[in-house]
């Protein structure tokens, strides 16, 4: 799995013209499953954002999680985070994970994002053309990839 995280002041995501979801102040999550993926990636990554201590404290320093400034989670997937660029200028996707494998991956990893955050987890629509609004925050974004374990 992996995960672009970033710490946003607010963030909604629109389909089909309308606003389907928003936050404010807390974490947008782009998340991208391959086949590869298991409940072992689904637990370490959900564990990982769920403990990222990128808010400031009040000395202005990160070291606060999202529970700890009892923050929103939006959460999109985003298949083209596995694009490989190797062959040409056209991106390859064959990493992503197909919607049949997919789909139910990215629901567990929403209830146990949940679980581990005590928050309810946002999202979009998986599979669906998506527009999404944000202000980053920092700006703050993070890269994790559940296979490098960094």
């Amino acid at each position: 799995m992996r995960a672009v995280i970033q710490r946003v002041n607010n963030a909604s995501v629109e389909i089909d013209g309308k606003i389907y979801n928003t936050i404010k102040r807390g974490l947008l999550i782009f998340l991208g499953i391959e086949e590869l993926d298991n409940q072992e990636d689904i637990v370490w990554l959900s564990g990982k954002i769920s403990r990222l201590r990128i808010f400031n404290d009040i000395t202005n320093v990160m070291n606060l999680d999202i529970k700890d400034i009892d923050g929103e989670i939006l959460l999109i997937s985003q298949f083209t985070l596995y694009a490989s660029t190797k062959k040409g200028n056209r991106p390859s996707y064959i990493k992503s994970a197909k919607p049949d494998f997919a789909i139910p991956v990215y629901n567990e990893f929403v209830n146990q994002l949940t679980e581990d955050t005590g928050k309810i987890v946002k999202t979009g629509i998986f599979g669906s053309y998506m527009k999404i609004n944000l202000e980053n925050d920092g700006p703050v974004t993070i890269s994790i990839d559940s296979k490098n374990k960094e």
